[in-house]
């Protein structure tokens, strides 16, 4: 999702579902249920899939659903949350950000044209199709996707401090901005639209972020001339 799926939509990350001790469907069952979910809701879509079969292929009794989720909608939400890794934390963990937190977005950018498949896209892609139609879908997709906005504003307040992107942007335009490039890419990776070579896009992502810093914009060109 890469702040997304993905922060943008974009980290190629770890293949270990988060699922923890506190999450539903922590235990045995439910880490079965959460993979036959995720197997029907891809396959079949949300609308078209049913907690019967996803519970046939669990194989438990869709009691074992009710016991742990709230419905279809809970179900989905839980099987996104353990099929997309926290690409945050992956960053972190692999590349150890100690300096400018600019450069978070940096390699989170860059790695938007690494297409590099997750389990977790198709399963995103049809939460945001059934969000159109189901309102419990979409007040938990505004959840999840509210923490990763919430993340990755912290990353740009801390660049802010920082001197690394200008105090005169507006936290939530970028964040939006970025979100927006993101989910794009995953619309394309959706049907397998071509992607842009890698070192033309890094350098075009070097540059926006460096473009982040400047706290005046340049003087038209006839300005310039006179």
């Amino acid at each position: 999702m890469t702040v997304i799926i993905r922060v943008m939509a974009a980290i190629a990350a770890a293949d270990d579902p988060r699922v923890t001790p506190d999450r539903p469907g922590a235990d045995e069952i439910g880490l079965r249920l959460l993979d036959a979910a995720a197997e029907v809701f891809a396959e079949r879509g949300f609308e078209g899939a049913g907690v019967a079969e996803i519970a046939r292929r669990a194989g438990v009794t869709t009691g074992a659903i009710y016991s742990r989720f709230t419905g279809k909608a809970d179900l989905l939400a839980s099987a996104l949350d353990a099929r997309t890794p926290d690409e945050l934390e992956a960053l972190f963990a692999d590349h150890r950000f100690e300096g400018r937190a600019e450069d978070i977005l940096t390699v989170v950018g860059g790695h938007l044209v690494d297409r590099t498949p997750t389990s977790g896209e198709p399963l995103l892609l049809e939460a945001f199709v059934a969000a159109r139609r189901d309102p419990v879908v979409a007040a938990l997709l505004r959840e999840r996707m509210g923490e990763r906005h919430d993340r990755l504003a912290e990353i740009i307040e801390a660049a802010k401090a920082g001197g690394g992107i200008s105090a005169e942007l507006d936290t939530e335009a970028l964040v939006t901005f970025c979100h927006a490039v993101g989910f794009g890419f995953l619309l394309f990776e959706a049907f397998d639209a071509p992607l842009p070579a890698a070192a033309p896009w890094e350098q075009l992502i070097a540059h926006l972020v460096t473009a982040l810093r400047i706290t005046e914009p340049p003087a038209p060109a006839s300005a310039k001339e006179g």
